[in-house]
């Protein structure tokens, strides 16, 4: 059993986690350290840890002296969310490090963080984007009720980052498992914007780095 198992949401952010880890420590993660709640699930999100399956994730890291981190969206409302998941301390008897992304202080998600990380020279993207979702809204189509028309989701707009910058044979690197976070033409791992996420890490990993 590893010394420490990272527990995120979905594929997208193992594989963010995986890199950022090989970033910060110059190796890669030991196998199996970084999952979704539920181990060897095909699919993530925040309630799968309240199952019985998600519940003995954590406690097989307890089992073996392992530090669990738990590093989950804050969505909507950071407060309600860390209220809930820390919840499960006292409800289950377990134990683990809460984060909530993007920087455990404000309402948001991984896409919000990706946001905040990507190369300067490459901004312009986004303010195109942000240019098509202002006159999206102001669009009126026949039939279409009550206005105005629904913009992308955040998850679309980082496809549509990677996607600009991508040559169409490498349209394989948008797929969440494939991206290259340590791609420096695309994103910056040494962002101030990580520094939050940065210590939590590291201030969790001085119990046995």
């Amino acid at each position: 059993m590893n010394r420490f198992q990272i527990i995120v949401e979905g594929t997208a952010d193992k594989k963010f986690f995986e890199d950022y880890y090989r970033h910060l420590f110059h190796e890669n993660a030991p196998e199996g350290s970084i999952t979704l709640p539920i181990k060897d699930d095909k699919t993530g999100g925040y309630q799968k840890l309240f199952s019985e399956n998600g519940i003995n994730t954590l406690k097989e890291g307890m089992d073996y002296g392992a530090t669990n981190l738990v590093i989950f969206d804050a969505d909507d409302d950071i407060e309600a969310r860390r209220k809930e998941l820390l919840s499960i301390r006292d409800n289950y008897g377990v134990d683990f490090e809460l984060f909530l992304l993007p920087n455990n202080q404000d309402a948001g998600s991984s896409e919000d963080l990706l946001e905040h990380i990507i190369n300067p020279n490459n901004q312009p993207i986004f303010e195109c984007w942000q240019h098509y979702e202002d006159e999206l809204v102001q669009q009126e189509i026949p039939g279409r009720t009550p206005p105005p028309l629904t913009t992308p989701a955040k998850k679309t707009k980082i496809y549509g980052y990677l996607e600009a910058l991508l040559e169409p044979k490498q349209k394989d690197l948008i797929k969440e498992r494939n991206r290259n976070y340590e791609n420096t033409q695309h994103w910056n791992l040494d962002a101030e914007y990580l520094e939050p996420l940065k210590q939590f890490i590291l201030q969790c990993f001085n119990f046995y780095k």
